[in-house]
C-alpha cells in the first residue's frame, strides 16, 4: 500500500479564512476607575468593530471605542436579571463569523469569576480566533485603596480567590474546609460576590476561623462612590445589614488586614475619598 503525499497547505484558502472569519478579544476593564484601564486594552477597544459590555464596566471606558463601533449591552450582575450566557457566546461567534473584530469588554479581570472558560471553549469549538487582555481585578483595586497588601512575610503566605454564588444546582464552596485551610497555611481569603451569601459564609467560616478574624467590605472598588467597612468575622453580616452595603462588593478576610488603623473599631464605615 503506498503512503498517501503529505497535504500541501492551501495558504491562499488560510488568508482568505482569516481575512472572512473576524476574532473575539475577550477584555478586562478593571475593577471601575477607567484611569486603571490597560494600554493593551485601549487599543483593542480602539480597533473593534463590536463591543459587547457587561454591567460592571464604567461607562467612560467606551470613550476609547470607535465612534463607528457597534456597542451592545449584555448585563450580567449577580442578583440581577442577565442576558443569558448562551446567548452572549452565539452573538460572539456569529458576529466574528461575519468578519467583525469583537470584543467582549468585562469587569475587572476576564479570567477571574467572568466566565471567561466558558466562552474561550465555545470560541474555540467555533473555529474562532480568542485573544485575552487582562484587566485589574476588584480585590487589587479594594486593596490598593485601603493602602493593604494581599500578601505578607508574616501574616499572609497566600490567597484563595472564591465566589459566593454558587451555580444552580450546585452545593457550591465547602467554607469550613476552606477556613481551616486559610488558617493553617495563613492564606488571605477573597470573596466575590457574597454579599447574598454573607450570613451563611459567616456561619460555616466560623467553624475553622476565630471570631475575631479581620474584615473589609468593600463596595464600589476605585470609584468614587466607594465605600468600606472593617468589623470582625463575627460581626461580618451585621456590618453589611446595618450599613446597608450591596453589591458589587468584595470581602477581604485575614490576618493581612490587621495593619489597617481602624480595626480596633467595631465597626468602620468610610468612603473612599474620606
Amino acid at each position: 500500500m503506498k503512503n498517501k503525499p503529505p497535504k500541501v497547505p492551501n495558504i491562499a484558502r488560510d488568508i482568505a479564512h482569516s481575512i472572512a472569519t473576524g476574532q473575539v478579544s475577550l477584555v478586562g476593564a478593571g475593577p471601575g476607575d477607567p484611569d486603571l484601564l490597560t494600554l493593551k486594552a485601549v487599543k483593542t477597544i480602539a480597533a473593534a468593530t463590536v463591543i459587547l459590555v457587561d454591567d460592571l464596566v464604567n461607562e467612560a471606558v467606551l470613550q476609547h471605542a470607535n465612534a463607528n463601533a457597534r456597542i451592545v449591552y449584555v448585563g450580567k450582575r449577580g442578583g440581577c436579571a442577565s442576558t443569558p450566557q448562551a446567548f452572549i457566546e452565539k452573538l460572539m461567534i456569529s458576529e466574528a463569523q461575519k468578519g467583525e473584530n469583537v470584543v467582549r469588554l468585562k469587569g475587572g479581570d476576564p479570567l477571574v469569576f467572568g466566565r471567561s472558560g466558558e466562552e474561550i471553549e465555545a470560541l474555540q469549538k467555533a473555529g474562532i480566533r480568542v485573544h485575552i487582555v487582562n484587566g485589574i481585578t476588584a480585590a487589587l483595586g479594594a486593596l490598593a485603596s485601603l493602602n493593604t497588601a494581599l500578601t505578607h512575610r508574616d501574616h499572609a503566605h497566600g490567597v484563595l480567590m472564591v465566589t459566593g454564588h454558587a451555580k444552580p444546582g450546585d452545593p457550591g464552596t465547602d467554607w469550613r474546609a476552606l477556613a481551616h485551610a486559610s488558617r493553617q497555611a495563613k492564606l488571605t481569603l477573597v470573596v466575590y460576590m457574597g454579599v447574598a451569601a454573607a450570613q451563611r459564609i459567616q456561619y460555616e467560616l466560623l467553624h475553622g476561623l476565630p471570631a475575631n478574624t479581620p474584615v473589609a467590605i468593600v463596595q464600589d472598588a476605585t470609584l468614587p462612590s466607594q465605600q468600606h467597612a472593617l468589623c470582625t468575622l463575627d460581626c461580618l453580616h451585621q456590618t453589611l445589614t446595618e450599613q446597608r452595603m450591596a453589591s458589587p462588593c468584595v470581602l477581604l478576610i485575614g490576618d493581612v488586614l490587621r495593619g489597617l488603623d481602624h480595626l480596633g473599631r467595631k465597626h468602620e464605615l468610610q468612603s473612599a475619598l474620606g
